[in-house]
């Protein structure tokens, strides 16, 4: 573990490689998983304002989940998470002519009709936050369904912090990139990275 100001960050965010590949997962981590999206606390707020620009992209199952469950619900953990249609996919997500789930939010954001991208555990997938009092920790989380995920980013040779260096400066800002990247470069200097 490496801890930066009040985040403490698994070393396999430095070690292990990922870089998404849709074309081989279809987007199913947008559909598999007991619940939602966790939300954090002003995206539930958010996501009630972009509703009306997100909806044209959205099924006419996910207009009526949400118009049956809400816009965000609390899952059996006690967490606000975005509701899911029959046990499967987010009721953000749209499928494309090639059949890859994707986001719907992003789609407007991408059109520049919303300024709020997608839900942060979805953009800084797969690492994983968690909140505590004094401190956040940042984990890698392995899922079965992101193993094409986990080749192409050994093939490629790209850290899972590198791959999201972008949700990472939105989330945490500049500074703490360039944090990461020295923190890669010691451990690389210690022979911790390979």
């Amino acid at each position: 573990m490496i801890q930066i100001d009040d985040k403490i960050i698994s070393l396999d965010i430095f070690q292990k490689r990922f870089v998404c590949d849709l074309p081989k997962c279809k987007g199913d981590c947008c559909v598999e998983g007991e619940s939602g999206a966790p939300l954090e606390e002003d995206e539930v707020s958010l996501l009630e304002d972009i509703f009306p620009k997100v909806k044209p992209y959205l099924s006419t199952k996910a207009i009526a989940e949400i118009e049956k469950q809400g816009k965000w619900v609390v899952d059996g953990d006690g967490d606000k998470v975005t509701p899911i249609i029959n046990g499967a996919e987010c009721v953000y997500t749209y499928f494309d002519e090639d059949g890859v789930c994707k986001c719907a939010i992003e789609k407007a954001y991408n059109k520049g009709e919303v300024t709020f991208r997608k839900p942060m555990s979805c953009y800084l997938y797969p690492i994983r936050v968690q909140k505590y009092p004094d401190f956040e920790a940042l984990n890698y989380h392995v899922w079965p369904i992101c193993g094409p995920a986990r080749e192409l980013g050994g093939n490629l040779g790209i850290p899972v912090y590198k791959f999201l260096k972008e949700p990472i400066i939105s989330k945490y800002g500049q500074d703490f990139f360039a944090e990461l990247e020295k923190v890669e470069s010691e451990l690389r200097e210690q022979g911790l990275l390979k």
